[in-house]
């Protein structure tokens, strides 16, 4: 494409990607949210693209990231849990597993090309030493291997680590306040200055760089900077909402200013839907569609995106291209002249034919819920082959992803399977999810074709996500002796992990 030729060019290039917890579809002003209180994003989509279509590679955030970072499709990674059906699971203190060596992750490809990668946040691809990801390619690290649950005791439960680089330099709560009762933490001020410190350095030596900037500010308990506490319409993750989309405005600005912004290729997602379990008052909008984090319908997995490169971009584009986080994989090593890895299968695609020259690239959307093919997007249809929100058990003791939202034998509480019939909805007249049919005939004939090339070429990679242990949890990450917080660990006994959802 033209826009790749203008690129080759350059000698710097950013491929930075915003990627977020827990933000829904419709939590920013573009995609249509009313109190407007994301004007730096706003404008970020003004510049750049808009995808309306645009989708996680599962509706939880550990296997989101880790199809992110590979290009492949979770249960391909190996980032599922066999030990029940159809099991949303993710990386908590006590797993076993996490990214094996086996995988490629981007910023292992992107050195051939003589990046300096970095990331900021929230890593999530295991906390065990073999895990840690300078050992996976990343140069730089500030951030944690977990979320900031918490606080907990350090006898049952230890507290999470910060890392920089190789060693913690403190855990969460005791040396990174985070205050529950008023939601005042300034971690998001932190990352926003570790991102602008580093791509301060890497301009001033010409090097070109990745940076990955994972922050979990909107994920429960969602936390705000005391300047920004108060400010939002929508409470405290409306505040969360207000500081990053700030930080987001300084990062772009901060790029022009460095006269590298057209030389930069930002992409905004978010790893899951906003998590409705966490409503009103510490969760997120996904607007007119489905449930929320941790289903498989249209709120669990389409997620709000946003490209942004100047000068190669058209300012104002909206792309309706069916895209998905595992395509930044590929694209990214497209914008640095790479090939993607030739002795896997890849599931992201590349898509600069769509954003520099406004292409529809035609390909499906998996829904994978665990070791499950839940449900498959082709075009403007969407087919169910299971439906599942969660168990009674759960939803009895108050546990909802689908609040206020009833359809009758789709939003399901035992797992319903339709493989022979599957629940069809054209998801142009019905983003809800609400009407099933449509042509069904003609457009199932198509989709069945799709359904059984996948199946037909899926190859699982070994379960990560199945053994859970205690005493591999946060007792004693590198670091701990300078800083006197090394914790007895328990002694090992490995469980099968339990995932309820």
């Amino acid at each position: 494409p033209e826009g790749l030729s203008l690129w080759k060019s350059k000698s710097t290039f950013t491929s930075f990607h915003v990627f977020f917890l827990q933000m829904g579809w419709g939590d920013l002003g573009a995609f249509g949210e009313p109190s407007k209180e994301t004007p730096n994003l706003d404008q970020m989509a003004s510049e750049g693209m808009l995808f309306l279509d645009f989708y996680t590679a599962n509706p939880l955030c550990s296997p989101s990231r880790a199809a992110l970072l590979t290009g492949r499709l979770p249960v391909r990674n190996g980032f599922y849990t066999t030990n029940a059906h159809a099991r949303n699971a993710y990386t908590p203190q006590d797993i076993v597993g996490g990214i094996p060596d086996s995988e490629l992750l981007l910023p292992e490809l992107l050195k051939k090309a003589g990046y300096i990668n970095k990331i900021i946040g929230k890593w999530h691809l295991g906390h065990r030493p073999q895990f840690h990801p300078l050992k996976h390619g990343f140069d730089e690290w500030f951030g944690s291997p977990n979320c900031h649950f918490g606080p907990f005791d350090n006898r049952a439960l230890p507290n999470i680590p910060v890392y920089r680089d190789w060693e913690m330099i403190g855990r969460y709560y005791e040396d990174f306040k985070i205050d529950l009762k008023t939601g005042e933490a300034n971690l998001t001020q932190i990352y926003l200055q570790e991102a602008l410190d580093f791509i301060s350095k890497q301009q001033a030596s010409q090097q070109p760089f990745f940076l990955y900037w994972a922050i979990d500010a909107t994920h429960a308990p969602v936390y705000a900077s005391k300047q920004f506490l108060g400010t939002s319409h929508r409470g405290l993750y409306g505040d969360a909402v207000r500081e990053i989309d700030d930080s987001i405005g300084k990062i772009l600005k901060h790029l022009q200013k460095l006269g590298i912004g057209e030389n930069t290729f930002v992409f905004f997602t978010s790893d899951n839907g906003a998590a409705l379990i966490s409503a009103p008052k510490q969760g997120g909008s996904n607007g007119r569609f489905l449930c929320g984090k941790q289903t498989t319908f249209e709120g669990g997995m389409r997620e709000p995106a946003i490209a942004w490169w100047p000068g190669h971009i058209p300012a104002g584009g909206v792309s309706h291209q069916l895209g998905n986080v595992m395509d930044l994989f590929t694209t990214s090593l497209s914008l640095a002249g790479l090939q993607p890895p030739g002795d896997r299968q890849i599931d992201g695609i590349d898509l600069l034919p769509a954003i520099l020259q406004g292409k529809l690239i035609d390909r499906p959307i998996f829904y994978y819920r665990g070791n499950e093919m839940m449900a498959v997007r082709v075009g403007l249809y969407k087919a169910h082959y299971w439906t599942w929100s969660n168990s009674w058990e759960e939803y009895s003791k108050g546990i909802d992803f689908c609040p206020g939202q009833n359809v009758s034998g789709v939003t399901t509480h035992t797992q319903e399977e339709h493989t022979t019939l599957p629940l069809l909805f054209h998801l142009g007249r019905d983003p809800g999810e609400n009407f099933a049919g449509g042509e069904y005939q003609r457009a199932m004939e198509r989709i069945s074709v799709v359904v059984q090339q996948h199946k037909a070429t899926m190859v699982p990679g070994e379960p990560q996500l199945n053994v859970c242990d205690k005493a591999v949890m946060n007792w004693s990450p590198p670091g701990c002796e300078k800083l006197g917080k090394c914790l007895k660990p328990p002694k090992s006994d490995p469980k099968k992990c339990f995932w309820p959802h």
